[in-house]
């Protein structure tokens, strides 16, 4: 299963499709949004992602306990207005930051969070939707969003299976198979403990998509690991530097740290390599150093050839080891001197 986002094959034997989301890092400044993308763009991302939703769009301003977030998070003692007040990408900046983003080569798309994000993101003709974990449950938004013909990336962060399935089902009522499904722990931060990044090959058989790794632990590791693990997509937050503070700060990371991670993950790629039994170059050359049957006692004219006489040693220039059992008892068509590596014109036929 592979599917397409601008110029890049995802899936199947592809590189890693590596995103980096912006998020709220940029702090309410235009300019520190420009710079993020720079950097991502010098660490060797694929991709940078916007979020597309105002606090409006997400919530009503509302100090009632139900709007209180009090579930052992760092957002503790906000309201959710408040959060996505703070933290919301302005729609303004979002087609300037597209187009800077693509004169760097990079790929840019965003999460929208109700139907009025998806047409305004129509209106930049992003190549690609995420849908963000909380919003798994929209079935309508998916089904809006779906029925754009983008590709679309699904987190499945506080997902059931049954969420699941509704989620790329209501993706195929719209025609649309172009479907991403990412293994993501809605903690913030999440601990590797809870990563469970089995579930990436598993979402990718149970449900036939392309399947990946949205990221929110402290570090590289979880990332690597799940490039080993067959993923086909990694998103991690990108921050330019944590002192800057806000609401995602903690669990992003710096160019220094978001450039290793891509390194190592692209050297895990080189060492998973690809399946075939054929041997390289290298490989064909210390052959040499193999067993093969040698004479290692002079032998006459006429003798018999024995377990005395020929052994499979190093290096490998004799018959291969297998003819032993063939050749015991046979006997030599000439004198033969120890060191001699063993060929079937020694031996009577």
């Amino acid at each position: 299963m592979t599917i397409k986002i601008g110029n890049r094959t995802i899936g199947g034997s592809n590189k890693i499709f590596i995103i980096a989301e912006i998020s709220a890092n940029h702090n309410q400044k235009y300019d520190v949004a420009v710079e993020s993308i720079k950097a991502i763009k010098d660490c060797g991302a694929d991709a940078v992602k916007l979020q597309t939703y105002t606090a409006d769009t997400l919530t009503i301003n509302s100090n009632k306990d139900n709007f209180k977030i009090q579930q052992g998070t760092i957002w503790d003692g906000k309201t959710l207005y408040e959060l996505y007040q703070e933290a919301f990408t302005p729609w303004e900046w979002q087609p300037k930051l597209k187009q800077y983003a693509e004169e760097l080569g990079l790929i840019c798309f965003s999460s929208p969070f109700d139907r009025s994000a998806v047409d305004f993101l129509e209106t930049m003709n992003v190549p690609a939707y995420k849908i963000a974990s909380f919003e798994i449950v929209d079935i309508p938004l998916i089904e809006y969003t779906a029925s754009k013909g983008k590709p679309i990336i699904i987190s499945t962060g506080i997902a059931t299976e049954e969420e699941i399935k509704d989620a790329v089902e209501a993706c195929r009522r719209m025609g649309n198979n172009q479907i991403a499904l990412l293994k993501c722990t809605s903690e913030y931060p999440a601990s590797i403990e809870d990563a469970n990044l089995k579930m990436i090959p598993a979402l990718a058989e149970k449900y036939n998509t392309v399947a990946g790794l949205s990221d929110h632990t402290l570090g590289t590791i979880v990332p690597v690991t799940a490039a080993a693990l067959g993923a086909a997509i990694i998103e991690k937050h990108f921050i330019l530097d944590k002192k800057l503070g806000g609401p995602d700060s903690s669990f992003s990371l710096e160019p220094s740290e978001f450039k290793r991670m891509i390194d190592e993950i692209r050297q895990v790629e080189k060492i998973l390599g690809e399946v075939k039994f054929e041997l390289s170059d290298k490989t064909k050359r210390s052959r040499v150093f193999a067993r093969s049957l040698f004479v290692v006692k002079d032998i006459r004219a006429g003798e018999k050839f024995s377990e005395e006489n020929v052994c499979s040693i190093r290096p490998s220039h004799g018959l291969p080891p297998k003819f032993l059992k063939e050749i015991l008892g046979k006997k030599a068509s000439k004198n033969i001197e120890r060191g001699t590596p063993l060929d079937w014109n020694l031996i009577e036929k």
